[in-house]
């Protein structure tokens, strides 16, 4: 029982949980930025690509 008790008590773990959600956290909001910032590059070259004439064969 007391191993229990200072299992509980003990918060060096804490830290490596709370940097384990950070870095997840961080992961997922690069993913939806990269999402949205491809989409926007996608757009841009399309309207660059419809506003060259292609040439005449």
């Amino acid at each position: 029982m007391h191993l229990l008790r200072s299992f509980l008590r003990d918060s060096h773990g804490a830290s490596a949980v709370e940097y384990g959600l950070i870095a997840a956290i961080i992961g997922g909001a690069l993913i939806l930025g990269l999402g949205a910032f491809s989409e926007a590059l996608q757009n841009t070259f399309t309207t660059v690509e419809n506003s060259i004439e292609k040439p005449i064969n």
